[in-house]
């Protein structure tokens, strides 16, 4: 059984759509989304914000590389363009975690190296499980403790925004 983290982002077009998109492409082996949350675009600050969230997935039949390729396809499926580093998109899926493989090609860096300092995978992450542990790190919540206030603050939940396709 393997068992992933991915993160999703979008800041183009119909941002809930696109992450829609996601959460259904990954529908046959969802274990839990998180709820949406809008953050100020990071690195790259001159683009609209984003809308962020957290899925967890599971499958017998896929590992690390199968997880990533169907993130790559759901991107290409929303039309993503990659112009420039951290620059905007349509649909961003990245492979935070699965289970404790640890891969440095720079194709699959694993575990994801900017989530250690990323509130906008952090939170969405720690809302699904409390108990989550970033291996060879340790605890989101210690890590999501150890991160400025005002980086923790302007992640902004989106109550009123809901994963589920509506109707």
């Amino acid at each position: 059984m393997s068992r992933a983290v991915l993160s999703l982002g979008s800041n183009l077009g119909d941002r809930l759509a696109h992450l829609r998109l996601a959460v259904e492409g990954f529908s046959d082996v969802l274990v839990a989304a998180s709820p949406v949350y809008e953050t100020a675009p990071w690195g790259v600050t001159d683009q609209p914000d984003f809308l962020n969230a957290v899925i967890v997935v599971e499958s017998a039949g896929v590992d690390e590389w199968g997880w990533l390729r169907r993130g790559q396809e759901l991107e290409r499926a929303a039309e993503r363009v990659r112009e420039r580093r951290w620059g905007p998109r349509t649909l961003d899926v990245d492979v935070v975690s699965v289970d404790d493989v640890r891969s440095d090609d720079p194709e699959l860096l694993l575990p994801h190296p900017g989530t250690p300092s990323r509130a906008t995978v952090l939170i969405p992450w720690h809302s699904i499980d409390p108990e989550a542990q970033l291996p060879g790190r340790g605890p989101v919540a210690a890590l999501l403790a150890a991160l400025p206030e005002d980086e923790v603050s302007g992640v902004r939940l989106r109550a009123d925004l809901d994963l589920r396709p509506s109707g």
